[in-house]
């Protein structure tokens, strides 16, 4: 019997997938040394801050039999595109919400901005994970309700990154479901540069960008789990963790980020590398991004970028490399092409045809460009995002 199943016998009332959000499911870390400990003994979390799992060796990659991924929030919504099988990847698309005799009362919201729900099977077992939480609660609330998504049943909530268009949602989100969400529900983030003040740096748009609001995670019961190093994720798929710049790819500063905390909001100059702690105002270098990925049983990989600000190529590379997976089946996610030149596009797209994914997904920040050059290249292995849309990929 295994640790966890004795853990889980020694409670019969509780269901194996409420266990897995329980804060003592994971390592806490209240003191000890270490910048992520100074930050749990400086009271920045409360008491729940912890280390995610790491991810050692490709042995410990997780296989799962089914991934599904919603499009709970992204930019563009067709309501008569079909649902379809391209191969093996089922497509399911969410159209118009209506009813016999009842005049329709909601409709999916679009906005610049991205969340996904992910709901992965391993036999009878299964996991649900919210990966960022859009622009606004609003659009992500509404969309949440239309497609059927139940909050209570999260086995962990992920942010990609720290920009507003992916954790803008997220107060208002954890307020909808405040006592609804599982006790200590583990947040994953890459590290603690992602509570940064952030400025954007857009010509002609510059202006605050938010900050994360730890008082609103502190008050929600999460467990803030920092998944600095790959780390498995609600134990059926894993994180890349900081992604290093290994290719061609060029990282854009659309924001810059100011160090320390005010009022509550910012990041702490401890929980931060050594030659970023005396910062005020810095470009963004994204070295806190994390992509996620699943290995699919008999398919390969299928890695997600929420905005692939490190460069998509890097990060499926690094997703390949940590896992020691060479088969990838499907790339899905912000590939953040849209700022580039065509050529800079043809590029990254001709790596992406030599990585021989079976599906490419773009969606978010890749660009009408880059999804006409993929759609005109790549024929069947182009599926065209939606908001509301379902992909499930299985064995």
């Amino acid at each position: 019997m295994t640790t966890q199943t004795r853990r889980a016998a020694a409670r019969p009332d509780e269901s194996a997938a409420t266990y897995l959000g329980r804060a003592d499911r994971r390592a806490l870390l209240r003191a000890g040394t270490g910048s992520i400990a100074m930050l749990a003994a400086g009271g920045l979390f409360g008491s729940r801050v912890a280390v995610a799992a790491t991810l050692d060796s490709p042995a410990q990659v997780p296989v799962v039999d089914r991934l599904s991924v919603r499009v709970v929030t992204d930019s563009y919504h067709h309501a008569f595109e079909p649902s379809k099988a391209y191969g093996p990847v089922q497509v399911q698309r969410l159209g118009f919400a209506v009813a016999p005799r009842t005049p329709p009362q909601r409709t999916l919201q679009n906005e610049w901005g991205l969340a996904l729900h992910l709901e992965s099977a391993r036999g009878s077992e299964t996991r649900q994970v919210l990966i960022d939480f859009a622009y606004t609660s609003e659009t992500l609330l509404n969309n949440m309700l239309l497609a059927g998504i139940d909050a209570s049943k999260l086995d962990a909530l992920a942010l990609s990154h720290g920009h507003y268009d992916h954790f803008g949602g997220m107060v208002g989100f954890l307020k909808a479901h405040k006592g609804k969400l599982k006790a200590g529900l583990p947040f994953y983030l890459g590290s603690e540069e992602c509570f940064c003040s952030r400025e954007l740096n857009v010509p002609g748009e510059a202006g605050s960008f938010g900050a994360l609001d730890r008082q609103a995670i502190q008050d929600a019961g999460l467990t803030v789990t920092f998944a600095e190093k790959p780390s498995l994720l609600a134990d059926h798929g894993f994180t890349t963790g900081s992604i290093p710049r290994a290719s061609f790819e060029r990282v854009l500063a659309p924001t810059r980020m100011s160090v320390g905390v005010t009022g509550g909001l910012g990041c702490a100059p401890a929980g931060l590398p050594e030659a970023k702690r005396a910062i005020t105002l810095a470009p963004d270098d994204f070295e806190h991004e994390q992509a996620t990925a699943y290995h699919v049983k008999g398919r390969g990989l299928v890695v997600m970028t929420s905005c692939g600000h490190r460069g998509i190529v890097n990060s499926v590379r690094t997703a390949m490399k940590v896992s020691g997976i060479d088969k990838v089946h499907a790339v899905l996610g912000g590939f953040h092409l849209a700022p580039h030149t065509a050529e800079y596009q043809r590029q990254t797209l001709n790596e992406l045809k030599a990585i021989n994914p079976d599906v490419l997904i773009p969606m978010h920040c890749s660009g009408e460009t880059f999804i006409s050059m993929v759609q005109q290249d790549m024929g069947d292995k182009f599926i065209r995002s939606s908001t509301g849309t379902r992909f499930t990929f299985q064995a």
